[in-house]
């Protein structure tokens, strides 16, 4: 802040945000602090490349006034984002009562023994997408090596993953293709036992309305049971 006898300013200092195609604004707040009323205007160097709003005004006793610049959506970049537009606030008592209708240009006039305040703002731009800082000891066009390093190690470890992957769904794969297969085997089995024990029977309802057991049957009759036996214990 700037102390004068009629306004206080602030900032000293009007920043721009540079961005291509987009307008950019910045505020003024001035402060009358005196017992006075103060008429300011406000001049720039480049009155085509920025709207200032209010550019004239009357600031009362006691009370605050604030003052927006706008800067017009620049076409290109400025070289080095350097900036020579300057600003001029300046500031006069004026009558009481006074209006913004009243102010006049004399009334800026230092004639006839006439006090009037001026203060000069420059102008400061702001990139809107500062460059990244370089890391300390790569080159220009090089890529950091801590990050080309971290690049190799996440590919490996992508390939890793990748890899882990694959293996796991092929012997998934052949673990479900072998369930598959016991499952069938046991079903065949089973189906297998149930049609033994079928003529198992229908050969003891024979045996039994012939009145006996003859060699042979009693011989088919263990050969049935230990190869259903055989087949329950596979299964």
């Amino acid at each position: 802040m700037t102390t004068g006898n009629l306004l206080h300013i602030q900032p000293t200092e009007l920043k721009f945000l540079v961005e291509l195609r987009k307008q950019s604004s910045s505020s003024l707040r001035l402060a009358n602090n005196s017992e006075n009323c103060v008429a300011f205007k406000v001049k720039t160097t480049n009155p085509k490349k920025y709207c200032v709003r209010p550019n004239t005004g009357i600031v009362l006793p006691g009370s605050t006034c604030s003052v927006t610049v706008t800067m017009q959506a620049p076409k290109e970049s400025p070289p080095d984002m350097q900036c020579k537009d300057k600003f001029l606030l300046q500031s006069v008592v004026a009558p009481e009562g006074a209006t913004v209708n009243d102010i006049t240009s004399d009334m800026f006039n230092k004639g006839n023994g006439r006090v009037v305040e001026e203060f000069k703002l420059r102008v400061i731009y702001i990139p809107a997408n500062p460059p990244s800082p370089v890391p300390e000891g790569s080159e220009e066009g090089t890529p950091p090596r801590s990050v080309h390093e971290n690049g190799i190690q996440n590919a490996t470890s992508f390939e890793a993953v990748s890899r882990s992957l694959e293996e796991t769904k092929q012997k998934s794969s052949e673990a479900w293709s072998l369930i598959s297969k016991l499952t069938d085997e046991k079903s065949s089995a089973l189906q297998q036992n149930q049609r033994l024990f079928k003529e198992l029977e229908t050969l003891r309802k024979e045996a039994s309305r012939a009145g006996g057991f003859s060699l042979s049957f009693v011989v088919l009759i263990g050969l049935l049971g230990a190869l259903i036996g055989y087949l329950i214990k596979k299964v």
